[in-house]
């Protein structure tokens, strides 16, 4: 596989490049570029299998050089500083990212992961919708990114009545479709929907309030969702859940 390294520091670049040199056998030809601009050029004409792309360089960011790129053909890992915000967005598209400084066992698990992905991309749509969540869209029509062993789902977050934990898994019930099984646990996910309103009603279940219809006192109570769902509320969630259904 061929990888292109973007970044606008050079001893950045150069670690990126031993890294991979020494802990990633499947990258067996590499590239370099130190900016938006350099960094299109190089796509252009080398046609990376991978690219990992700085989030802020001196001539733009990795967001504006992926708006210039109408359909992707790479993997793409975004590398960057802790910074809480890019990273929300980063885990509502499903396209992978590396913190600074790269650590070796993250690295190989990020390109082991896009070598596997490497005919089956959706970048585009994910780019999408990574760019609709920077904006700080906030709408019926804001969507996440769900990947099973088999497909990519882009899935409209209203449309979602809850999830369930299934071990180290979660599963989404989504309105009219079949569920999706995703190989996340349930608090990624809670810390993903919670900003949205989703309320953590037991240990095993998120809901979405805009689908709930009723409070069933019966049976140590539950939540009657919209679809005929039934969802459990724990003793120790009760009170809270409670207040959030009397203030809408």
């Amino acid at each position: 596989m061929k990888a292109l390294i973007i970044d606008n520091e050079a001893p950045l670049r150069q670690g990126m490049l031993s890294l991979l040199r020494e802990y990633c056998p499947e990258i067996t030809e590499m590239e370099e570029a130190d900016g938006v601009h350099s960094g299109l050029q190089k796509i252009r004409n080398y046609h990376p299998d991978i690219v990992f792309l700085d989030v802020e360089m001196e001539d733009g960011s990795g967001f504006d050089l992926m708006k210039q790129i109408p359909d992707p053909d790479f993997q793409l890992i975004f590398v960057t500083a802790h910074n809480k915000y890019a990273i929300e967005a980063f885990r509502f598209s499903a396209i992978d990212y590396l913190l600074k400084p790269v650590d070796p066992e993250s690295l190989q698990i990020s390109v082991q992961k896009a070598s596997k992905n490497i005919r089956h991309s959706n970048l585009s749509q994910q780019v999408q919708i990574l760019l609709q969540q920077l904006a700080g869209i906030h709408n019926q029509d804001k969507k996440i990114v769900l990947k099973d062993i088999e497909n990519t789902y882009f899935i409209r977050v209203s449309d979602i009545c809850y999830c369930e934990a299934e071990g180290t898994y979660t599963k989404f019930f989504i309105q009219q479709s079949p569920a999706i099984l995703v190989s996340k646990n349930l608090k990624e996910y809670e810390s993903i929907l919670e900003p949205l309103g989703f309320l953590r009603t037991h240990h095993s279940f998120l809901v979405n309030p805009d689908k709930i219809k009723m409070y069933d006192k019966t049976d140590g109570g539950s939540l009657i969702l919209d679809g005929g769902y039934s969802v459990p509320v724990s003793q120790r969630k009760k009170d809270f859940v409670m207040q959030v259904l009397e203030k809408r």
